[in-house]
């Protein structure tokens, strides 16, 4: 009675090893994480965040202040309302030469008409003509003159209106907002303290996919490709497993030495292949928890 109760206790323990050792790789999960640095350098005035709060791409969750630049802008603004202002009216301006010239141009015609009949001289109407083209000539100088002054202040507005857009882009620096759908992991400021041009400010990440980074030895490759489909079993500990579907999105394309942590099918395998195993999320994995992995059959 005694030998089958310890044949049973050892089938036992081999059945239980058996399935602890049912996987091809093993490694830890990981998200894509992402560090979100100050673009500006001021006094954080608010910071609506905490860790473990979820945000959305795009969202604003705090602000640096603006004064300074907002003052910068309505200066800018000014000055281009005032070169604006300043800006001829060439229409106007040219109207009493043109004025003149056709009034001249009737002079002529009125005296090429007394020409005819002998009422006048040749000489009045070559003064006419003189006179038309010296208007012309004023008119034409005056034009360029207009032009070469409307040119300049375009640019002058162009060049202002420029600094307006860069000043409107700092501004919109001076916003803190998540470039990713994911969770706070880290905060690394507060309100009320100085933010600087790079400074971390919060590492978000996104836990809706997460990735197990496992590693195989050189001869399970054959066996492996990406975007073929796997099982992974995470590890909750106290022998509570739950499996997931994954899928390889990369092998790295050289070896590197085993990791301490990591165990692989063949312990003795020294230099090992990383991939990563994308897995979708069901609101219970966490970023470093152990996984296994089974290779499709």
């Amino acid at each position: 009675m005694k030998k089958i109760a310890l044949f049973s206790l050892l089938t036992l323990l081999f059945a239980s090893c058996g399935h602890r050792d049912d996987f091809d790789a093993t490694g830890t999960f990981e998200a894509t994480e992402v560090v979100v640095s100050a673009e500006a350098t001021g006094r954080i005035l608010y910071f609506d965040v905490e860790e473990g709060d979820t945000v959305s791409v795009g969202r604003q969750v705090g602000a640096i202040d603006t004064v300074q630049l907002y003052l910068q802008k309505l200066q800018l603004e000014r000055q281009q309302a005032s070169i604006h202002s300043n800006r001829p009216d060439i229409a106007k301006q040219a109207s009493a030469l043109r004025s003149q010239i056709a009034q001249q141009e009737r002079e002529r015609n009125r005296v090429e008409s007394l020409l005819k009949d002998g009422a006048a001289t040749t000489k009045q109407l070559d003064d006419i003509n003189a006179s038309i083209r010296v208007l012309n000539g004023q008119l034409e100088a005056l034009l360029s003159s207009l032009e070469n002054n409307v040119s300049s202040l375009d640019a002058n507005a162009s060049a202002v209106e420029l600094q307006v857009a860069q000043v409107e882009d700092r501004l919109s620096k001076c916003r803190i907002v998540s470039p990713i759908d994911g969770v706070v992991l880290v905060k690394y400021s507060e309100a009320g303290e100085l933010a600087a041009a790079g400074r971390p400010l919060m590492k978000v990440a996104d836990m809706d996919r997460l990735y197990l980074r496992a590693y195989f030895t050189s001869a399970q490759l054959a066996d492996v490709k990406v975007g073929q489909e796997v099982t992974v079993i995470a590890d909750y500990g106290d022998d509570k497993q739950h499996e997931y579907p994954g899928r390889i999105t990369w092998i790295a394309s050289e070896s590197e030495f085993t990791p301490k942590t990591i165990q692989t099918r063949d312990t003795r395998a020294n230099l090992v292949y990383a991939a990563k195993i994308a897995v979708e999320n069901d609101g219970l994995l966490k970023i470093g928890l152990y996984g296994e992995v089974r290779l499709s059959k």
